[in-house]
C-alpha cells in the first residue's frame, strides 16, 4: 500500500506565519514519501534476505522513524483544522482533564512543562482507557518513548522546525502561545469520545 500525503484544510493561522507553516508541511510529506519508498525497498531486499541482511536491519529501525513522523504530523496540523474553537467547558474532556488536574488549565500548564524540556520532541496527551487516566508524555524521537495502544490525544511538536523560523531559538514559549490559540478543541473532544472509558 502507498500513503498519500494528507492535505489540510488550515484557516489563517493566528501567530503563526504562513512561510514556517509551509516548510512544515513539506517536512512532513517527506515523511509520507520516505515511508513509502523504505517500503518498496524493503520488499526487493527480501527477495534475498539473508544477502542483504545488514539493510533489511536499518531500514526496519527507519521504517517506524518515519511511520510515527507521519501520523504525528497528521495529528498535529488536523487540529487546527476549520477555526479555532475552546474546549467545551461542559463536555466529557474538560471533565475529566478536571477531574484528574484539577481544572482543564492546569493540565495544559503541566503539558507545557512537558514541552519546554531541554532538547527536541513531541509533547503528547494520551488517554488510558483501562486505568481512567491521562498520561503528558515526552517523546525525543518519533520511534522511541510512545505509550503503546494507548489513544491519542493531543499533539503538541517541539522539534525546533516547529517554531525557531518565527520565533528563534528562544521562542518555544510564544510558539507554545500560539499553537494553544489555534486548536479546535472538538478535534480532541472526537479523539477523546472514541476512547473506551467515555
Amino acid at each position: 500500500m502507498t500513503y498519500q500525503e494528507r492535505k489540510f484544510e488550515l484557516p489563517q493561522l493566528i501567530d503563526l506565519a504562513p512561510e514556517p507553516i509551509a516548510a512544515h508541511l513539506a517536512l512532513y510529506a517527506g515523511y509520507v514519501k520516505n515511508f513509502n519508498a523504505i517500503t518498496v525497498a524493503l520488499a526487493d531486499l527480501m527477495q534475498d534476505s539473508e544477502k542483504n541482511a545488514h539493510a533489511l536491519s536499518e531500514l526496519e529501525r527507519r521504517l517506524p522513524f518515519e511511520w510515527n513522523g507521519m501520523c504525528l504530523h497528521e495529528y498535529y496540523f488536523s487540529q487546527w483544522e476549520s477555526a479555532p474553537a475552546p474546549l467545551n467547558a461542559g463536555g466529557a474532556l474538560a471533565s475529566s482533564l478536571a477531574g484528574q488536574y484539577g481544572s482543564a488549565e492546569q493540565w495544559e500548564r503541566q503539558l507545557r512543562a512537558v514541552a519546554s524540556m531541554r532538547g527536541v520532541g513531541w509533547a503528547l496527551l494520551y488517554f488510558d482507557p483501562q486505568a481512567g487516566v491521562f498520561h503528558n508524555v515526552w517523546v525525543e524521537q518519533h520511534h522511541q518513548g510512545h505509550y503503546a495502544t494507548l489513544p491519542l490525544i493531543l499533539a503538541l511538536d517541539v522539534w525546533e522546525h516547529a517554531y525557531v523560523q518565527q520565533y528563534g531559538t528562544a521562542g518555544r514559549g510564544a510558539y507554545m502561545d500560539a499553537f494553544f490559540k489555534n486548536l479546535n478543541w472538538s478535534v480532541m473532544e472526537e479523539r477523546f469520545s472514541k476512547t473506551s472509558a467515555v
